[in-house]
C-alpha cells in the first residue's frame, strides 16, 4: 500500500517538488535569496552561468509554486524585487549543505570522473 507523501509511488505529488528543487538553477537561486531580497539583476551577477532567459523562467516557476515572492516596488524607477516564501526558509538550510558539499568534494568527483573516462574510451 502506498503512503501519499511516498516519493517511490510513481504518481506521488511530492515528485513534483522534489523535481522542482533539485533542478540546477534552483539549488543556487533559492541558496542566493536566504539573507536578503535581491532585483533580477543582482541575481543575474551572482549566479554566474545563467542566462536572462533561464532566470526568468526559473523565477516564475519558484514563484508560481509558492517558494519565493515577488515584489514590485513603487520607487523610481520602478523594480521587483523576488525573497523566499516561508516554505522555502524551512529549505535553504538543506540545499546549503548540498552547496557545501559539492564545494568540498568537487576533487573527488572530478578525480573519479578522469578515472573512469580514462578507463573507458
Amino acid at each position: 500500500m502506498a503512503f501519499p507523501g511516498d516519493v517511490y509511488v510513481s504518481n506521488c505529488s511530492a515528485r513534483d517538488a522534489l523535481e522542482l528543487i533539485s533542478g540546477k538553477w534552483v539549488m543556487l537561486i533559492l541558496p542566493a535569496l536566504t539573507h536578503q531580497p535581491m532585483r533580477n539583476g543582482e541575481l543575474l551577477r551572482r549566479i554566474g552561468g545563467i542566462s536572462q532567459k533561464v532566470l526568468t523562467q526559473t523565477l516564475r516557476q519558484l514563484e508560481r509554486n509558492g517558494l519565493i515572492e515577488r515584489r514590485e516596488l513603487a520607487k523610481k524607477p520602478a523594480h521587483v524585487e523576488y525573497r523566499l516564501s516561508v516554505v522555502a526558509c524551512s529549505l535553504v538550510d538543506t540545499l546549503t549543505a548540498l552547496d557545501r558539499w559539492a564545494e568540498h568534494h568537487f576533487p573527488v568527483l572530478d578525480a573519479a570522473r578522469e578515472r573512469y573516462d580514462a578507463a573507458h574510451p
